[in-house]
This record gives C-alpha cells, sequence and structure tokens, in this order.
C-alpha cells in the first residue's frame, strides 16, 4: 500500500519568522486580509505583532476573534460571514488549534460553498477546492494544526465534538515563530506541549504508521521531551525546541492518525470545556496501558527518544512499563492532573464512550476496542 504525505508548501521557523508574512501575501497577491484569531490574543497583544506588520506594509484587513477556546458550529458560521463582509481574499490565523481550526473550516466553505452546513464537513468530506489562501501563525506548542490536514470542530447542541479531514485544508504557508509562544502562561505551555507528546506517541503506534512518520515522530519525542520542561519556565531554548518539536509531530499523524487517547479526549472537551491538551494528557497512560498488549514492542524506541536510562537491557515488558512512567514523569514534572476526579461525572460515561467509540481518531488506534472496554478505560480514572 502507497503511503501518502502531505505537508504545507512553505514553512518559516525560528525566531523572526513573522518577518515572513507580508513578503507571502505580497507573493500570492492578496488584498484584504482576515485576521482570525482569539479575543485573549488580541486583549493581551500577541496577534498585534502580525497586524503591526500588516499596518506597516499598508495591507487592509478585518479581525475576526468570536472564537472560543473549543470552537463551535456557531464560531465557523460568523467566521464565514465575517469573510464574506469583509470582501477578504486570504486568512492569517493566529493562535493555538482553535484559531487554526476555525480558520481552516472558513477558509474550505468560502470556496466549497456547498458545504455550508459544518456538520457536513465532519470525516472526510469530498470537498473540491483547496481553501482560501491561508497563512498559519501558532501561538502556542502543541496542535501543530499549522501543519495537518484535520480540524476538530464542537457541535454545542449534540455535545460532542467531530474531526474532519481534509487535504485541501492545509494552510498553504505555516509561520513558526517561538516569540509568538513566549507570553503562554506554564498551564497552557504544560498542557499544549503534552498534547503534542501525545501526537507523537500515538502517531507512532497508530495502525497507520509508516517510515517516514515514524521518523518524525520519534524526533518530536526527543525534543520535547528534552525541551518541554524548560518552555514551562519560559526558557526561550526551550520554547524553540517545542516549537519545533510539535511541528515535526504533526508533519506525522496529520498523515497516519491518531488513537483512542484523542478518541476520549475529544469528548471530554465537548461536555466540559476540559482543555485538550490536559484530557490528552491524563489519558495518555492509560492508553499505552492498554495498547500494550499489541503495540508494546514499538515503546522501547519510545522510551528511548524520552531518554529512560538502560532502556537498550531492559526486557519487552519493562521498557514498556519504563516508558509509560516516563511519560507520567513529565506530565507531573509540567503540573498536569494525573486522573479525571473532579472533571468526569459517572452520569456522562456511557455517553462519552460511545462518542469515542464514534469518534474518527477511534479506528486507527493500534489495538481494536470497543464501547464496553472505553467505558471501563474512563471509569479507572474516576
Amino acid at each position: 500500500m502507497a503511503n501518502r504525505i502531505v505537508l504545507n508548501p512553505v514553512s518559516y521557523h525560528g525566531h523572526g519568522a513573522i518577518e515572513n508574512i507580508v513578503p507571502e501575501l505580497k507573493a500570492h497577491g492578496c488584498k484584504k486580509v482576515l485576521v482570525a484569531t482569539d479575543p485573549d490574543l488580541v486583549r493581551f497583544g500577541v496577534s498585534k505583532k502580525v497586524t503591526d506588520l500588516l499596518d506597516a506594509a499598508g495591507y487592509a484587513y478585518e479581525i475576526y476573534s468570536e472564537i472560543k477556546a473549543n470552537p463551535t458550529i456557531e464560531n465557523v458560521q460568523k467566521g464565514v460571514a465575517a469573510f464574506q463582509a469583509a470582501e477578504a481574499d486570504s486568512i492569517v490565523a493566529i493562535g493555538g488549534g482553535s484559531a487554526m481550526d476555525t480558520a481552516k473550516a472558513i477558509g474550505i466553505i468560502i470556496n466549497n460553498p456547498e458545504f455550508a452546513d459544518v456538520r457536513s464537513l465532519e470525516g472526510v468530506a469530498p470537498t473540491t477546492k483547496h481553501a482560501v489562501f491561508t497563512i498559519a501563525v501558532p501561538t502556542t506548542a502543541g496542535t501543530a494544526a499549522e501543519v495537518t490536514i484535520n480540524y476538530v470542530i464542537t457541535d454545542v447542541e449534540k455535545k460532542r465534538k467531530f474531526v474532519c479531514v481534509d487535504v485541501n485544508d492545509i494552510p498553504e504557508v505555516a509561520v513558526v515563530d517561538p516569540d509568538m509562544m513566549s507570553t503562554m502562561p506554564k498551564s497552557l505551555t504544560a498542557a499544549t506541549g503534552m498534547d503534542a507528546l501525545t501526537h507523537a506517541i500515538e502517531g507512532y503506534i497508530t495502525k497507520g504508521h509508516c517510515a517516514i512518520s515514524d521518523m518524525f515522530h520519534l524526533e518530536a519525542i526527543r525534543l520535547i521531551s528534552e525541551n518541554l520542561r524548560s518552555a514551562v519556565n519560559n526558557d526561550p531554548n526551550g520554547r524553540e525546541g517545542m516549537a519545533l518539536g510539535q511541528y515535526i509531530a504533526g508533519m506525522g499523524f496529520s498523515n497516519v492518525g491518531l488513537g483512542i487517547v484523542h478518541a476520549m479526549a475529544h469528548g471530554l472537551s465537548a461536555l466540559y470545556d476540559t482543555p485538550h491538551g490536559v484530557a490528552c494528557t491524563i489519558l495518555l497512560p492509560v492508553g499505552l496501558d492498554y495498547n500494550k498488549p499489541v503495540a508494546g514492542e514499538r515503546y522501547r524506541a519510545v522510551g528511548k527518544a524520552m531518554g529512560v536510562a538502560g532502556i537498550d537491557q531492559m526486557t519487552q515488558d519493562q521498557a514498556a512499563d519504563a516508558t509509560i512512567a516516563a511519560v507520567r514523569k513529565l506530565s507531573e514534572d509540567v503540573g498536569i492532573p494525573a486522573n479525571l476526579k473532579g472533571i468526569l461525572k459517572e452520569e456522562d460515561v456511557a455517553f462519552l464512550s460511545e462518542s469515542a467509540f464514534a469518534d474518527a481518531c477511534c479506528p486507527g488506534n493500534p489495538r481494536d476496542t470497543s464501547v464496553a472496554e472505553i467505558t471501563a478505560l474512563y471509569r479507572s480514572q474516576m
């Protein structure tokens, strides 16, 4: 079977990378930009770092910031209306996964109006045209939405998240500038960083993994393990290492899929508004324990990339357990809760389990599962 790899046509990395935004807009003949961001980034002047560049170049733009942390169908619909009202021809998305996911959906619907019903984009939608020209500027080191062909939208009415997978949504340009991430608080740095680690580890063990994705994921695991603790303390080198590590993780998982951890985490965010990275972090060791019988032989390489001492001399079971312990230790060191106590409610377990089993990430899990087994995993964390 052939393996497909889809990446940004162009990406910029490192301090000062945002200086390339205006030249890229000019090169693509863009005249007016919709800046998709979130209200906190506007309030704290983070998005201003980019809009100042647009102002200096005399670029016309409108800001759309009605985007929630777990973006909703309504956020997308209002964004489409804002794009049309502004008579924009391009998008600059500034933010974490929420802003970039919303921008992806807006861009797809603008050029594929037959998918104006946002729910119709769930799964692998048969869109025919690429999204409007988009430059993605992440302000968190975690989701890698700037390089993926995925986006996630919350259906408030049905209390669920749905995953959209579409090669037409990938931003033409990714601008990964660690300076845009320097104002992230510790808690957000930790949660998004552990989300990136989850991407890399789940992507490495997923059913669809291949030699190219393995290369990306192991390097991402190494970079994240080496840099997350210092990034949480706002060390510039740690920030830069995390910016690169999360992007590389996205290069991998976007092309081969994820697994049960993300399938279970999506429901927690949709129902309780739990930060996605926190949900993934709590569930990652749970998923690794569950998948050990079928994927445990791959855990040694993960542990080695995480710097587990003496792992080459361990048995397969010892290496797998040591790797899971290293994941738990990193999570503890950056301050993520150890379980779902205080988050998960017994009356919601059945609904969450059914939602996770139906989630687009679930089929990629290396171990075939069931609603009953997912239910047991949720309950183990209460």
